[in-house]
């Protein structure tokens, strides 16, 4: 297979052409994809100064990522399965998808859009559940070089209405309501109600996947069966320069307002595709499954884009890992008889709780790659993985990568790196990772801890966060000169390898989700009762981290005290969604402020963390009598 690292030695050379000469490494790999014009330059960057970052890969490359996908896999591949959909409930039949039937379907969509007038440049709202049709919609859009932004169909329609806004989309596709283990979403009575508060939405797709009744708006609102009704299959791609936009994805920041991350067609491609194929050491013929939900960068890379790339067999699943009960991950392992086995270190300790009787019952010899992301995973999760799933013979993949990267950065390369349970180990080639100390100073040589940072550009970067590139610069770029700052914390052993510690920003690591403290403490001060709130993450065993909300409310009566914490979360739950309820709720008198006014988050964190004894010095708050009060509380706080 094409720039498929095959050996150790392969690697350390691999790596060391890519930082003596990136551009030159970057184009070797890119000349693998077909493009309608090359590059006039590889790169072209700098990320500090006026208008920084600036980023540009494969300058003034024309290209189109459908094209990679499909035409140039379609002499090889057209009767292969490219998409294999796996339902929620296990008594529902699957779908399967060669590349020629994915194809088709793209293609009708794509002119289903366009004859709506939906065009280049447009931004394309996609809310739709773990289905078929949520792939089909989003490669419509990259075929005719709409933009689209995917929001998780767990998000609430405050939530989906923000982003709508902030990307000011045209349409919103989306369904009746999705399954999730036994609970059915009524997921347009969402989009309803954000459509509400979203002046540029002209229309709503509307797939039939759960039979509830809806609410239909004439002229607005349209059934995909009938939308896609008549409509031809002929359909030539859209020329897209290799800087134009790709898709929007948000994530949460340390402030308030989710950042819509923008990444950008040709780096994105060649990254996706050759991180997917060296990472898991997919092969021809290896059905590869991530357990991902492609609202988040997770599915958007290595359940479509990498894979698809690829030329590979993807798994799409629809449920939930405990359902109908704890083997469900196990069962689909074996029906498939799946190679690659990517999920989360929260699933990984979830299962590990209900017993190895789950997993002994069925047949995993077809695994060769097990993979975690999204977080860090401790290491009696890694060895239960490694010994029982992977029967000691799998090689784990620990990938540190962000929404932001576009891509894994940090990772063993499967049965060629030597692992370390808990470690990430190297950088992929092409990725020059530093520590530096907070003032940034660099952190050279081996058994070092710092921040993470990386110092020079790679094609899978994100370019700006939309709309508003001055953030992208204050975010990430700002902060220490000529670097791009993770927000990760970091050590490097004696070998070189690296294990990611945690955030060292306002933002709490929720299974694998990122999710803002500012955009939850904003959501529980929407309560009437509440009149402040501060939000800490706090070690919790499956989850990794937990939300931890200290909260002062108004005079409560004794029925109100009773449940105002249920309140608070279910506010939350409408304002974010479901995924950002805090797991603990203590109602405190107040807050540990500076005289300036500041809450000493820090001063929360250790209580949280049950380290109460080893706060610091708290005699420069304005009241440091509101310490012991709340550490007395805490005792008592109540745990969902």
């Amino acid at each position: 297979m094409v720039n498929k690292i095959t050996s150790l030695a392969e690697y350390l050379q691999k790596y060391q052409e890519s930082v003596a000469d990136p551009e030159g490494f970057w184009e070797k790999i890119a000349e693998s994809h077909y493009w309608h014009k090359k590059w006039d330059k590889v790169l072209d960057w700098y990320f500090e100064g006026e208008n920084a970052p600036n980023v540009n890969w494969f300058v003034n490359a024309k290209v189109n990522i459908t094209e990679n996908i499909f035409e140039r896999n379609m002499f090889m591949r057209k009767d292969q399965v490219a998409l294999i959909w796996e339902p929620n409930d296990p008594e529902e039949k699957e779908i399967k998808l060669t590349y020629g039937e994915l194809f088709e379907k793209v293609k009708q969509f794509a002119n289903a859009l366009l004859k709506i007038g939906i065009k280049k440049g447009d931004r394309v709202a996609i809310y739709l559940p773990m289905v078929p049709e949520l792939t089909i919609a989003m490669l419509a859009c990259a075929r005719i070089g709409a933009i689209h932004s995917i929001v998780f169909a767990g998000f609430s329609a405050t939530a989906l209405a923000d982003r709508v806004n902030d990307a000011t989309c045209n349409i919103i596709i989306t369904s009746d309501g999705a399954h999730r283990g036994t609970k059915t979403i009524p997921l347009k009575a969402v989009v309803d109600e954000a459509v509400a508060k979203c002046p540029s939405v002209d229309y709503t797709v509307v797939l039939n996947r759960t039979g509830e009744a809806v609410d239909m708006v004439e002229g607005r609102d349209f059934w995909w069966h009938d939308f896609i009704k008549g409509v031809g299959t002929e359909n030539k791609a859209e020329v897209m320069d290799a800087e134009d936009i790709l898709f929007i994805l948000y994530t949460s920041g340390s402030t308030g307002k989710p950042k819509g991350v923008v990444h950008s067609t040709g780096g994105y491609m060649v990254y996706a595709e050759y991180t997917f194929k060296n990472v898991f050491q997919y092969s021809d013929g290896d059905i590869y499954w991530c357990t991902a939900d492609i609202g988040w960068v997770t599915g958007h890379s290595y359940i479509v884009y990498g894979p698809l790339l690829t030329g590979a067999t993807s798994v799409m699943f629809e449920g939930v890992p405990t359902w109908p009960d704890a083997g469900r991950f196990w069962q689909v392992v074996d029906k498939y008889k799946v190679n690659q086995f990517y999920t989360a270190p929260t699933a990984i300790r979830a299962l590990l709780a209900q017993g190895n009787e789950w997993v002994t019952k069925y047949d995993l010899s077809s695994l060769k790659v097990l993979g975690t992301v999204g977080e860090p995973i401790n290491e009696e999760a890694w060895r239960w993985y490694h010994d029982l799933v992977g029967k000691g013979r799998c090689p784990i993949v620990d990938t540190w990568w962000q929404t932001e990267t576009g891509g894994i950065m940090i990772t063993p390369l499967a049965g060629i790196t030597p692992t370390k349970p808990s470690l990430a180990t190297l950088p992929l080639p092409g990725i020059q990772p530093i520590l530096v100390d907070p003032e940034g100073n660099e952190l050279k040589g081996n058994s070092q801890e710092g921040i993470l940072c990386i110092k020079y550009p790679w094609p899978g970067m994100l370019r700006t966060t939309y709309g508003d590139h001055k953030r992208c610069y204050q975010t990430y770029f700002s902060t220490y000169r000529g670097l791009y700052l993770t927000g990760d914390g970091a050590k490097r052993d004696e070998e070189g390898y690296y294990r990611i510690i945690g955030r060292i920003d306002d933002v709490i690591n929720v299974s694998g989700h990122r999710i803002g403290t500012a955009e939850v403490e904003d959501a529980i001060n929407q309560h009437p009762k509440v009149n402040e709130s501060a939000v800490v993450g706090y070690p919790h065993d499956i989850k990794g981290s937990g939300i931890y909300a200290y909260v002062i409310c108004e005079d409560l009566s004794d029925t109100e005290m009773e449940t105002i914490e249920e309140e608070i979360r279910d506010t939350v739950s409408k304002f974010i969604g479901p995924i950002a309820k805090p797991d603990k709720i203590q109602i405190v008198n107040g807050l540990p402020k500076t005289r300036s006014g500041k809450i000493m988050r820090r001063i929360l964190r250790k209580i949280g963390e049950g380290d109460a004894t080893n706060l610091g010095d708290t005699s420069t708050l304005l009241d440091p009598g509101v310490v012991e009060e709340i550490i007395s509380g805490a005792k008592v706080s109540v745990k969902r």
